[in-house]
């Protein structure tokens, strides 16, 4: 996400009425229940009410009964900052747009699931597209083909920190993958009887890195031998896998695997990695996106060849 300068949003905020100027340029709060969406029902997306970037959609739109329009998740999590707001003497996290730092409103750990999350907002910030109707300019992606890959290696939080890391990776999410329940929460998966295993979402730019060489870094920060296990953590949700989107990623995770295994990578030990395609993924709560970014923790995992001087 790049960042707007200021003589641009100082530009795109000329077209705003006074109330949208006092939300989203000095932190202002409109009035509870008096917002033009708090009530919308329609499907669509929300917009960020200065520059158009996409913030939230209808379907994760809930009724909070707090007066405010209120979401469970963002459209896209590297669309939406938290800041920490101390004023009014109360501790709350405030919540801005990435690309033009417009104030949005604030977000709060008593949403339902499968997030948790309550992001708080207010209409003045937001402008609305109904579904079918063309989404303007500077909503629009950027015209680039990314594809995906699922890697599961033990604890989500130090795989996905490491992964963020390496060059043309574009996005990396925590979640839950190859099991039974829908919506998984992380108790859910953690009482060990839904099937998932702990797993990161990796979307990529493959003119700048491989999927080959996303799984030599992915067989580099985990043990494969382990059965079950990484480190300190037990049991099937932090099993080794690798889910692949197709054909084409299945066959050479297993070539890859033939590899390592023929060249004794490993002193002799068999690869227990499952290499299956890929079902379902779900997202894990907030709390567990950026991690180790927020709390400054060490995982399992070891460096990979991105973050080695060898390559």
């Amino acid at each position: 996400m790049t960042p707007l300068s200021k003589e641009r949003v100082a530009e795109l905020a000329k077209k705003l009425t006074p109330e949208q100027y006092n939300v989203t340029q000095k932190a202002g709060t409109e009035a509870a229940f008096c917002g033009n969406l708090t009530d919308n029902k329609k499907d669509g997306i929300y917009l960020c009410i200065v520059c158009g970037l996409p913030l939230f959609r209808s379907e994760d739109k809930f009724h909070s009964g707090t007066g405010w329009p209120s979401f469970f998740q963002t459209f896209d999590r590297e669309h939406v900052v938290g800041r920490r707001d101390d004023s009014h003497g109360m501790d709350r996290i405030s919540i801005e747009c990435a690309r033009c730092t417009a104030h949005l409103g604030h977000v709060f750990d008593d949403g339902p699931r499968p997030t948790g999350m309550r992001f708080c907002l207010n209409s003045a910030s937001l402008t609305f597209v109904e579904k079918g109707k063309e989404l303007p300019a500077d909503a629009r992606p950027i015209a680039k083909k990314l594809e995906t890959a699922y890697f599961a290696g033990g604890c989500f939080w130090g795989v996905e920190h490491y992964f963020q890391l390496a060059p043309g990776v574009i996005n990396v999410v925590s979640g839950f993958m190859q099991g039974s329940m829908e919506n998984p929460t992380y108790k859910d998966v953690c009482n060990d009887e839904t099937g998932h295993a702990e797993t990161v979402m990796v979307e990529f730019d493959p003119e700048t890195i491989s999927f080959r060489d996303l799984l030599r870094g992915f067989f580099e920060m985990h043990d494969p031998t382990q059965m079950n296990r990484q480190g300190p953590d037990f049991g099937s949700q932090y099993r080794s896998g690798v889910w692949c989107v197709d054909d084409k990623q299945l066959n050479e995770t297993k070539a890859f695997i033939a590899e390592l295994e023929a060249k004794k990578a490993f002193g002799g030990k068999k690869v227990v990695t499952q290499v299956e395609k890929a079902k379902k993924f779900y997202a894990a709560e907030d709390y567990h996106q950026d991690y180790i970014e927020k709390t400054g923790r060490e995982c399992h995992v070891t460096k990979p060849w991105w973050l080695r001087k060898e390559k």
